[in-house]
C-alpha cells in the first residue's frame, strides 16, 4: 500500500471513485443528482492523500490540516476490506497536531464502526442535509497511549 499526495492526474479517477463509493455506501440517500464534479467541491482547499494498491488508485482522504478535520475518506467499493481505509486513516491521524475531528453520518453504521475501531470517540450529534451525523474526535493521547496502533 502506498499513500501519497494528490496529483492533478488523479482527478478523473477520484471523481469516479467518489461517485461510486457514495452510491455503494449511502444507499438510504437519493443520489440521482450526484455528479462526477461533486468531488471537486469536496476537496477544495484541502490536503488530499491518495491510496494506491498494486499501482492502482483505491481510495483517498481529504483533510483540513489547520483544523485537524478529516472531511472525506472514501475507498473504491471493489477494494473495501483490504486495509485501504485503515492505511489512509493512520496517515491522516499521523498528520494531526491536536485532537482530530470528523463528522460521520449516523446511518453509515459501517463507517461509524470503522472509526470507533480506530480509537475515535463520539462527541455530539448534529443535522446535515444528508441526515443526522455524529461528531467524532480522535485525541492525540489515543495515538500515543500505547494502544498498539503505532
Amino acid at each position: 500500500m502506498h499513500i501519497r499526495f494528490f496529483d492533478e492526474a488523479d482527478r478523473p479517477f477520484l471523481r469516479t471513485l467518489y461517485l461510486a463509493a457514495r452510491r455503494h455506501n449511502w444507499t438510504w440517500l437519493d443520489g440521482d443528482d450526484w455528479q462526477l464534479e461533486d468531488f471537486d467541491a469536496v476537496i477544495l482547499g484541502e490536503t488530499v492523500l491518495v491510496a494506491e494498491l498494486n499501482g492502482h488508485r483505491v481510495g483517498f482522504a481529504a483533510v483540513l490540516d489547520n483544523d485537524n478535520f478529516l472531511h472525506s475518506l472514501y475507498v473504491d467499493p471493489d477494494a473495501q476490506g483490504q486495509g485501504v481505509g485503515s492505511a489512509l486513516l493512520e496517515k491522516v491521524q499521523s498528520r494531526f497536531s491536536s485532537t482530530g475531528a470528523l463528522k460521520c453520518l449516523q446511518q453509515n453504521q459501517a463507517a461509524m464502526d470503522f472509526y470507533l475501531k480506530h480509537g475515535w470517540r463520539r462527541e455530539a450529534v448534529g443535522e446535515s442535509e444528508q441526515g443526522k451525523y455524529v461528531l467524532m474526535h480522535f485525541p492525540l493521547a489515543t495515538r500515543t497511549s500505547g494502544t498498539g496502533r503505532r
